[in-house]
């Protein structure tokens, strides 16, 4: 796989990958993974929500009027 960074990018992968004692590789694939992990906890919030106010839309309702 090839990543093309744009020229004005301030990113120097080779820092950080010297820090973490990692090859760039490893490094962009935990990146990657990290945001695809996010995604999917972020959609797993909303269906979560989206659940309790169907399923608890009487309560919620008389706890607004309270």
């Amino acid at each position: 796989m090839n990543l093309r960074v744009s020229d004005d990018c301030d990113c120097r992968p080779d820092e950080p990958t010297a820090k973490a004692h990692t090859s760039r590789s490893a490094l962009l694939g935990q990146v990657a993974g990290s945001d695809v992990q996010g995604h999917r906890h972020r959609q797993e919030i909303s269906a979560g929500l989206d659940f309790v106010m169907r399923h608890d839309a009487g309560l919620l309702k008389h706890l607004d009027d309270a």
